[in-house]
C-alpha cells in the first residue's frame, strides 16, 4: 500500500471535492478511469461496455466500497453523456489536477509521464509523439483517516469486469471479436450472419 497525500481536487454536482470525498463515508473506494478527453464531446466506446456492465452498486456499498468514474472532461459534458446512456454511477471531472496523470492513464512523454501498464513506452515506437487517455481501474484504502492506493490494473487487466464476455466466453462462438479471430478460422453460417448484422439495432 502506497499513502496518497497529495491533495487532488475534483469537481463532482455539488462542488469541488477531494479525493477522501469520493469515498462517501465509506471504508474502500473504487475508481475507474474513463477515457474522455477535455475536448471530446463522447466517451470512449470501450469505457461505455465497460460501464454497461456496471451491476446493482448495493452489493458493493453492504462491503463498505464505493464505486466512483473519473474523467478529464468537464463535468457538464461527463453529466450528459451519463444521462445520455441511462448510467447511474457517480462521475467526477478530474480536470483541474494532476490525478489522470499521477495514475498512469494520462500518457504524455513530454511532461515526463511515459509509463501505462506498468511498462515505459518513452522508447516505444508505436507510443512516439502521442498523447492522450488510457484506462484503468484504482483501489484505494482507508485507515486511521489517512488513504492508501493499494491496487490497479490496465489495459486488458479488468476484462472481468465485463460481465457480457465472461458469460460469451462459455459459448461455442465465444467473443465473436473479429480483431480477436485465430487467422484461418474458417466461418460458419453463424459467423457470417454476425458479419451481416455488426451493429447492434436501435435500443439494444
Amino acid at each position: 500500500m502506497v499513502e496518497v497525500d497529495k491533495p487532488y481536487v475534483f469537481d463532482g454536482p455539488g462542488g469541488p471535492l477531494s479525493l477522501a470525498d469520493l469515498f462517501q463515508q465509506r471504508r474502500q473506494l473504487l475508481i475507474y478511469h474513463f477515457m474522455f478527453e477535455p475536448d471530446w464531446t463522447e466517451g470512449c466506446p470501450s469505457c461505455s461496455y465497460v460501464i454497461d456492465n456496471v451491476g446493482h452498486q448495493a452489493h458493493l456499498h453492504a462491503r463498505d466500497t464505493t464505486l466512483a468514474v473519473v474523467s478529464r472532461a468537464p463535468l457538464p459534458r461527463l453529466q450528459a453523456y451519463r444521462e445520455r446512456m441511462g448510467w447511474n454511477v457517480d462521475w467526477y471531472s478530474s480536470g483541474r489536477c494532476d490525478f489522470n496523470l499521477d495514475f498512469g492513464v494520462t500518457f504524455d512523454a513530454a511532461s515526463g509521464h511515459s509509463e501505462y501498464n506498468y511498462r515505459d513506452l518513452s522508447t516505444d515506437p508505436g507510443w512516439q509523439g502521442w498523447t492522450g487517455e488510457q484506462p484503468g481501474v484504482s483501489a484505494f484504502l482507508t485507515e486511521g483517516g489517512r488513504i492508501f492506493h493499494t491496487y490497479s490494473s490496465y489495459g486488458r487487466g479488468f476484462d472481468l469486469l465485463m460481465g457480457t464476455y465472461n458469460w460469451l466466453d462459455m459459448t461455442a462462438l465465444g467473443r465473436q471479436e473479429d480483431w480477436e479471430r485465430p487467422q484461418g478460422r474458417s466461418d460458419g453460417p453463424a459467423m457470417n450472419w454476425l458479419h451481416r448484422h455488426d451493429q447492434y439495432p436501435a435500443g439494444d
